[in-house]
């Protein structure tokens, strides 16, 4: 499965297989990938399609690494299910494609998609006040926030609720970031900083189990979380995930400096919800001495956190945390 994952990422990136890798694959559908198509049911399926939440890099590619040709699409029940949708040989990770034939898609001055088709709804039932809201000059504003890439192909970026700007104007909406990094098994929780901000920055929080597990097949010796999230070795590990981000995003929408954090966020700490939501002000607020230092130029800070025991008393613990730098 890991050379067939490879061979479906060079596909999708515009290589072509060599003879031993057409070989390989060959025999790997007959012995491998057919009998488990016909154990996940899709042995005769023809045509797959994945929406909604964006699904992760890892799944994409294990489905159309079997040869089930998974794509991607965009739609609302507005618009009757389908606005946009990508076809076989136009398939890209972080896209859900071209509009659909007799469907319009602008981008308006705020970031917003909207949509123009014969398939859009008159409005809602007996509810002329949100129709007249979500229906302006023929479009329908969806409340999705997006982009056009350079091939034409529609990128979904979250709600418009969430979108924010740097301080050279580029709109973004952090979540998006975060959940491509978190496609990665290695990081847990992340921030993404920069509103308001001339550059984006990140505080990681790795995943102490898939890096641990990572630093022990490679013999990197460790005794605490907060040890192996500051090891030369993890740094160049994230490293590498936010590396692979950025190459999906525009040029002043990248990651350029990131912090391994000496513990994950809590919910107990005030920093994330139960249901593991970032509280961007509590971050800001706790953090705000750390994220100082990320757009400050240093190499790494001393960084100092008061902690709740158990029996509620508090203390402070202080550690030296590395700050790197992505190289694209």
């Amino acid at each position: 499965m890991e050379r067939a994952v490879a061979l479906e990422r060079k596909r999708l990136s515009g290589g072509t297989p060599t003879l031993k890798e057409r070989i390989f694959d060959a025999v790997g559908n007959v012995l491998v990938y057919a009998p488990l198509r016909d154990q996940l049911g899709l042995g005769r399926a023809e045509r797959a399609f994945t929406g909604g939440e964006a699904l992760g890099e890892d799944t994409f590619l294990f489905f159309r690494a079997l040869g089930i040709k998974l794509k991607q699409f965009y739609g609302q029940t507005e618009t009757c299910a389908l606005t946009a949708a990508q076809t076989e040989g136009q398939v890209k990770l972080h896209t859900v494609g071209r509009p659909m034939e007799g469907s319009e898609i602008r981008i308006d001055e705020s970031g917003e998609i909207l949509v123009r088709s014969s398939s859009v709804v008159d409005g809602y039932y007996d509810d002329p006040e949100s129709s007249a809201k979500a229906l302006v000059d023929g479009w329908l504003h969806t409340g999705d926030a997006g982009r056009i890439d350079e091939d034409g192909q529609l990128v979904v970026l979250g709600r418009v609720s969430e979108v924010v700007r740097t301080a050279a104007g580029e709109r973004y909406i952090p979540n998006f970031i975060e959940n491509r990094l978190k496609f990665s098994p290695y990081i847990r929780n992340v921030a993404v900083l920069g509103s308001g901000r001339e550059k984006l920055a990140a505080i990681v929080c790795i995943d102490f189990d898939a890096v641990g597990h990572w630093a022990e097949e490679r013999g990197v010796s460790y005794t605490s979380y907060a040890e192996l999230s500051q090891k030369p070795e993890v740094q160049v590990l994230v490293g590498e995930v936010v590396r692979h981000v950025n190459g999906t995003q525009p040029e002043g929408l990248r990651v350029r400096r990131f912090v391994n954090l000496h513990k994950d966020f809590d919910a107990d700490d005030g920093e994330i919800t139960r249901t593991r939501k970032l509280r961007r002000n509590t971050i800001e607020t706790t953090y705000a001495s750390l994220i100082a230092a990320l757009y400050g130029g240093l190499d790494e800070t001393m960084f100092e956190a008061v902690i709740t025991y158990e029996n509620g008393e508090r203390g402070v613990i202080r550690r030296t945390l590395r700050i790197s730098e992505v190289v694209a």
